[in-house]
């Protein structure tokens, strides 16, 4: 039986992490400030709401608290906010509020530390305890990406990472960070990865590539460690 705690779990990539990762009889801690739709499963998976707002400062203590004295065998922070229409051909970083350049670095560096700090004691119960981040190839070298904020805060948690890692080496914990390309995100988990890739013609990933990247890292024993993995789209030729 392991123990989960997953952060942005209320739909796209992290729904799918709460639904495809655990097995019967493990449980998951499921992090969001809506209420995930996962928590009406009946398949022998335990699947408990923290609600918090990570845009919040104390969010971090609300999580630890609920806790209380728990183990957490693999902590999965899939956290990410971006600039408003950051996407869309028409963006200008000129026009980017400041009190929204802010909350991008709240929620996508500040709340990652902090929260990760909080439950540090919770992984250290664990016989291999893993700590996965799920960064963005826009946060690599070169990727030719305008957001600069985002950009910033996901080359930011690449460093948190790699440091984190050394900070963690002597409890065996293991530090990961893997670099998706866009994902067909709004396609659910459970509709599978072939319509994912019929609707998107293959341009972007399916989820279910990227549960069975984490799953891969969660079966390593802790004489192992996997620093990080970049994994764009076949026909992303940015990342």
């Amino acid at each position: 039986m392991k123990n989960y705690i997953i952060f942005g779990a209320s739909k796209g990539l992290g729904d799918a992490f709460v639904k495809g990762l655990p097995e019967s009889g493990d449980r998951v801690w499921v992090v969001s400030r809506s209420r995930p739709d996962s928590l009406d499963l009946v398949d022998g998976i335990q699947r408990i709401w923290i609600e918090a707002d990570l845009s919040q400062q104390q969010a971090a203590k609300s999580i630890r608290d609920r806790l209380e004295q728990e183990t957490i065998d693999v902590l999965i922070y899939n956290v990410g906010i971006w600039e408003k229409e950051g996407f869309e051909e028409h963006y200008n970083f000129d026009h980017d509020d400041p009190l929204d350049i802010a909350g991008i670095m709240q929620v996508n560096m500040t709340a990652t530390i902090t929260c990760v700090q909080a439950l540090l004691p919770h992984v250290r119960r664990s016989e291999a305890g893993k700590i996965i981040f799920i960064g963005s190839t826009a946060g690599l070298d070169h990727t030719n990406n305008n957001q600069v904020s985002f950009v910033a805060s996901k080359f930011g948690l690449r460093g948190i990472t790699n440091a984190l890692r050394e900070h963690v080496r002597k409890d065996r914990i293991a530090v990961t960070c893997i670099n998706p390309g866009e994902l067909a995100a709004e396609i659910p988990y459970e509709e599978g990865a072939d319509r994912a890739i019929s609707e998107y013609n293959g341009t972007r990933i399916p989820v279910q590539d990227i549960i069975a990247l984490v799953k891969c890292v969660i079966s390593l024993s802790k004489a192992s460690v996997v620093k990080e993995i970049h994994i764009p789209a076949m026909m992303d030729t940015n990342a």
